[in-house]
């Protein structure tokens, strides 16, 4: 039965705003420079007529969602198509529920179809990852919404009390788990209240410099800081995710232990490794990891988990990887777009769900709550997110239970772009004691409180129902 509280989208508009990098960031094979963020804006009305407009936001990150030897101004051109295509679905989709519900039958419905029908038209078919992130910002925007109109948190509304159907309409459990979704919901779920300081991880590129030998004279002289122990001392880390190729064995290993090394003389509690989906056979990380133990068994004891070695395809490619989770907790990412992938990573022998809410809200909070049913682990990722898109992250991260903290590196590779949003949330765009700091976000929604921030948004690029 409708709940007077529902909502359906009326309008949405996009903006796409142009971000350049300080340093290079390297994505398995390529390297990212620059990106564009898509801005969206979502209006909601309830069925009294009253009215409320979110905002969602999330990077468009070419060489982590479209990895392929085409170039990238051809995948980037695709994605802000299809980006500015979804405005019109969203703004035009007669649906109504609380976000959830919505949100999910646009996923399920509209994103699909609106992917074949651009895929129709290429000679090489964008996948479904990319797909995902062009709609985050509109699902982002219509959580966000469905909070301002009823003057509420959106993390306060994920119960019955708002809900239309428990998560039974949603998910199904693993057939070896007791474990049923009747009468549960998404808050049943939550940390609460939520955890107000986060743990900051700090990514480690593959171009980053860790040794003062390795200036040549090409990296940014900006005030910022440059070298790994620098970072460390000036922010206070305690977690660095280490980016490896997946493809060299004497350099990973190499890569690991020298900043190992660094992180132990610095005071650093953990480590992570991310291959960025570059490796194919479990013996691989095995490898490394066992020789780690062997010759450098504090660094190996500081590993918490491993990250995403493996094809996100998981299911063209189910590989069992029982034998690296029983090393280390072993991470779902890029293979976990939506809690069926998780279903079937768990049968393979992962334990862990990194969570991004560049795959949308939607999506991570149900991946979310199966998961914990099921007794994995979860993390919260970066997508390096810088202005408007870190809010949602963190909020994620601060609701959900993490192993350790929450990923934030935007401040390392484009620190100037968040400069309005950080005005008004200083304790998100600067790490201090190796924390984030959500105190600020506070009010409806997901606390953004945009009427306070001084961002000059560019003319929209799709403006449909205003």
């Amino acid at each position: 039965m409708a709940k007077p509280t529902d909502i359906r989208p009326k309008a949405a508009s996009l903006h796409f705003l142009p971000v350049q990098t300080r340093v290079p960031l390297k994505f398995g094979p390529e390297t990212l420079t620059s990106v564009t963020c898509a801005r969206a804006a979502v209006r909601v009305e309830d069925a009294s007529g009253r009215s409320a407009v979110g905002w969602g936001e999330t990077p468009l990150s070419v060489q982590w969602v479209w990895p392929s030897a085409l170039s990238y101004e051809e995948r980037h051109g695709a994605l802000c198509e299809f980006t500015q295509g979804l405005a019109c679905l969203f703004a035009h989709f007669n649906c109504a529920g609380h976000p959830l519900e919505v949100g999910h039958a646009f996923i399920e419905r509209e994103l699909p179809a609106a992917a074949a029908a651009l895929n129709a038209k290429r000679a090489e078919p964008m996948p479904y990852l990319a797909a995902l992130v062009c709609c985050s910002a509109f699902d982002l925007a219509l959580h966000d919404a469905y909070g301002k109109l009823h003057g509420v948190p959106t993390y306060s509304t994920y119960n019955a009390n708002y809900m239309n159907r428990d998560l039974a309409a949603f998910l199904t459990p693993a057939d070896d788990a007791d474990v049923s979704f009747r009468g549960k919901y998404p808050e049943d779920y939550f940390v609460l209240p939520r955890t107000e300081r986060l743990a900051a991880w700090h990514l480690v590129g593959g171009k980053d410099w860790i040794d003062p030998a390795e200036r040549d004279g090409s990296e940014p002289d900006d005030g910022y800081p440059v070298l790994l122990r620098d970072w460390i001392r000036r922010d206070g880390l305690t977690c660095l995710k280490v980016k490896l190729r997946g493809t060299d064995a004497a350099w990973d290993y190499a890569r690991l232990v020298a900043v190992g090394k660094i992180a132990l003389e610095e005071g650093v509690l953990w480590l992570t490794t991310d291959f960025n989906s570059t490796v194919s056979d479990p013996a691989y990380v095995n490898d490394i990891l066992d020789r780690l133990l062997l010759e450098h068994p504090r660094i190996y004891g500081s590993i918490l988990y491993v990250e995403q070695p493996f094809p996100y395809e998981l299911e063209e490619h189910r590989i069992d990887v029982h034998s690296v989770s029983a090393r280390k907790p072993l991470f779902m990412d890029e293979s976990a777009h939506d809690w069926r992938l998780v279903r079937i990573g768990r049968a393979l022998g992962w334990s862990g769900v990194a969570l991004k809410t560049c795959k949308t809200q939607t999506g991570a909070l149900l991946s979310l709550c199966w998961a914990k049913a099921h007794g994995m682990t979860l993390m919260v990722q970066d997508l390096t997110n810088p202005m408007l898109a870190q809010i949602p992250h963190v909020q994620l991260a601060a609701h959900a239970g993490t192993i350790m903290g929450v990923e934030s590196n935007a401040m390392q590779f484009y620190p100037e772009a968040s400069r309005p949003e950080a005005a008004v949330h200083p304790g998100l765009y600067q790490r201090r004691r190796g924390k984030l700091d959500l105190s600020s976000v506070t009010g409806p929604g997901f606390g953004c409180r945009m009427d306070e921030i001084r961002r000059e948004l560019p003319p929209p690029a799709v403006e449909i129902g205003w």
